[in-house]
């Protein structure tokens, strides 16, 4: 039996956070540092020198050996390059441990190495990465031993973003200045800063080790390419809210106590609707930590399965028929001295403050709808939205009952005289208390959906970074809130002219409210009388990004400028070719030297099964016939098919990069894999097991 985990004594053991700084630092180091954490600004080399020994003692003090500058570029996922702490050796043959301020502010990866969508050339290397002090570092501890991660921005040698931080922190700034313009208004003068707060919900799958590795789809391309459905599936709902298997259990036990030493709040964990899901949601923090825990979340997801004989699966849609994974990003707003301004209160109609900012979210979603979809896009996600918990590839906004009747009573009267009220729910069972009843029921089918205080945006795939939502969000809510400060701050008379920009605001942009079933057929039809946008794949979402009017936001409020944009659009196009092509390139290989192979070796035998038994001198061999009829023309099929996308996959390789070649790849490539796929299902449910070459659905999601 393990020994008892105390998770207060655990909790943050290997982050250089506040208190250790606090016991570790000079006090004049500590101020001048919480300072420009706080407020910006720019740390002086001999300052940097003193925080870099404190630190570097601290992480030799956990077993560190190895320092990195840990970043996001536009891979997807985190990088780092370790370098020991050593000095040269000295005369003795001795080394010393060093790490010099310059080395904590500044390092140098090579830029031309990583995903920059033109701004970096091969020949232009030289890119950096630059201390992020809002996000503490850390002592990570895996096989490698013990390093120190210290959360960076990257940028190109010409000043450009090349990765997830660094305009998202540009973004955090702009909401800061806006919504503090905001609140001054309303005659609050005590707040001085105002953040994005992220509570990001994390859903995976797991899968045994040995099967995973007997699967080149899942290897390649980490969603299953082909695969019947098995007997069951999640009908019976019986795995959502499930006991949790022992397996299971014990990796959730270790990837919680890996995380809460990390400094990360890993807060509920539980099955989901599918076999083999699960979720894992960690409490919330300001957006730049959330996103840098996010990743810490799902690289400790992946490294512990190993540990545990399993691998996690993060893809979207690993496997076709049961629910694919998301990631339910709730967001809000909150002063630095607590106030949440998407708290409504208990009488939300007489909020003023409140409505101006519940109107001013819903006229940015409204305008930036295409945007917002944008900001999700992903091939894995091309899959998944739309059923199954997904939310549908429409955006709208889901306030529920109590806010949509202060809105209508605004939008038909000018005011809001009341609003619906909680109420009591009794159960009928005397031994029972009764409830206090929320005054809005949840909706899973909404993107964008309003939950008492806060934003659920529930579109983010399962394995992307939560940043570029994040930006989005940010950003155009500053955008709005710039907006009506712009109007308020030249008003004559403050409540009237609040009142009336409410008014119109609710007016205008009202056609984003839908609290009905998203994905009813009657809504996509609906949305289309709205005008509302439905952009079901990611080509078709990736032009959002360099729209005009998009262009100009961005560049208005410094978050983007063009190029980066424009780099951003093309980074994109290639991730979904680049996506597409190994997914049908792998389909090309199993089929062919797997697939086929059996098919041929199952024909042989009921042909050699029909003679042996016509030779036993029994006449009817009609099933075997069948059986055998079925099996060749299944195989004539996967033959056609095979030859179409090799022939299809070939002509892509002969166009120029970008839209046009992405969308040759979603219209072509990608139809030509499902009608691939669609015979070799067909060949699976009647090939013996035995001679079936990769586990099937049943193994994989049952068997964990």
């Amino acid at each position: 039996m393990r020994k008892y985990v105390n998770v207060a004594e655990i909790f943050g053991e290997n982050v250089f956070n506040d208190t250790v700084m606090q016991e570790r630092l000079p006090k004049k180091v500590y101020k001048k540092l919480k300072n420009i954490i706080k407020e910006g600004g720019n740390l002086d080399l001999e300052t940097a020198d003193v925080i870099a020994h404190e630190i570097k003692e601290w992480a030799l003090e956990k077993g560190a050996t190895h320092y990195t500058h840990w970043f996001q570029p536009l891979t997807g996922v985190t990088a780092e390059k370790h370098d020991a702490f050593l000095t040269t050796p000295l005369p003795s043959g001795k080394v010393l441990m060093s790490f010099s301020g310059k080395e904590l502010i500044k390092g140098e990866p090579d830029a031309s190495s990583f995903p920059s969508g033109g701004l970096r050339a091969t020949f232009e290397a030289r890119g950096y990465t630059a201390w992020d002090c809002t996000s503490p570092a850390f002592v990570r501890q895996d096989a490698a031993g013990a390093t120190l991660c210290i959360p960076t921005a990257f940028c190109s040698y010409t000043g450009e973003a090349l990765d997830q931080k660094t305009p998202l922190l540009r973004s955090m700034e702009v909401i800061d200045k806006q919504s503090i313009r905001l609140l001054r208004l309303f005659g609050n003068t005590s707040s001085k800063k105002v953040t994005p707060s992220v509570g990001p919900e994390q859903e995976y799958f797991l899968v045994d080790a040995e099967k995973f590795l007997k699967r080149k789809d899942l290897i390649y391309s980490g969603r299953t390419l082909f695969g019947a459905m098995p007997p069951k599936g999640q009908e019976m709902d019986d795995h959502y809210f499930g006991t949790i298997r022992q397996r299971i259990a014990s990796f959730m036990k270790d990837v919680n106590i890996e995380l809460w030493k990390l400094g990360v709040g890993a807060k509920t964990q539980h099955n989901e609707v599918a076999p083999g899901q699960h979720e894992l949601a960690t409490v919330y923090t300001e957006a730049n930590v959330a996103v840098d825990h996010n990743h810490i979340v799902m690289q400790t997801l992946k490294r512990v399965a190993c540990q545990h004989g399993m691998k996690c699966l993060l893809h979207e849609k690993p496997f076709a028929g049961v629910n694919g994974s998301g990631k339910h990003n709730n967001w809000s707003i909150t002063t630095d001295d607590g106030i949440n301004m998407l708290d409504p209160g208990k009488t939300p109609h007489e909020n003023i403050q409140f409505l101006l900012v519940l109107s001013c979210i819903i006229k940015a979603v409204d305008k930036h709808a295409g945007l917002l979809r944008a900001s999700a896009a992903d091939p894995g996600n091309d899959h998944r939205l739309g059923s199954n918990e997904a939310p549908p590839a429409i955006i709208s906004i889901f306030l529920g009952e109590q806010l949509e009747d202060v809105l209508e009573q605004i939008v038909c009267n000018g005011v809001a005289l009341n609003c619906l009220r909680r109420s009591k729910l009794s159960i009928g069972v005397k031994s029972l208390p009764d409830l206090n009843k929320d005054a809005t029921d949840r909706n899973r089918t909404s993107p964008f959906a309003f939950t008492g205080n806060k934003f659920e945006f529930r579109m983010v795939g399962s394995r992307d970074s939560i940043s570029e939502p994040n930006i989005v969000l940010n950003t155009i809510v500053a955008e709005t809130f710039s907006d009506a400060c712009d109007i308020l701050e030249k008003a004559d008379d403050f409540d009237e002219a609040v009142h009336d920009l409410i008014k119109k605001n609710f007016s205008e942009h009202q056609r984003i409210i839908f609290n009905g079933n998203g994905y009813s057929d009657e809504w996509v039809a609906e949305a289309e009388r709205r005008g509302l946008p439905h952009i079901q794949s990611m080509v078709d979402a990736i032009p959002e990004l360099t729209k005009k009017e998009n262009v100009r936001m961005f560049e208005k409020f410094g978050v983007f400028t063009k190029a980066e944009l424009e780099s951003r659009e093309e980074v994109k196009y290639e991730n979904y070719i680049k996506t597409i092509n190994i997914e049908a390139k792998t389909m090309i290989d199993i089929v062919s030297k797997e697939i086929i192979p059996v098919a041929v070796r199952c024909t042989k035998l009921l042909a050699d099964s029909i003679n042996a038994v016509k030779e036993a001198g029994v006449n009817d061999v009609s099933v075997q016939k069948k059986l055998l009829e079925k099996t060749s023309a299944l195989l004539k099929q996967i033959q056609q098919s095979l030859n179409t996308l090799i022939e299809v996959e070939a002509q892509a390789g002969d166009m120029k990069k970008g839209k046009k070649q992405a969308k040759f790849y979603h219209e072509k490539i990608f139809m030509a894999m499902e009608k691939l796929r669609i015979p070799v299902d067909a060949l699976e449910m009647i090939v013996d097991k035995k001679m079936w070459p990769m586990p099937s659905y049943g193994d994989l999601i049952f068997e964990v």
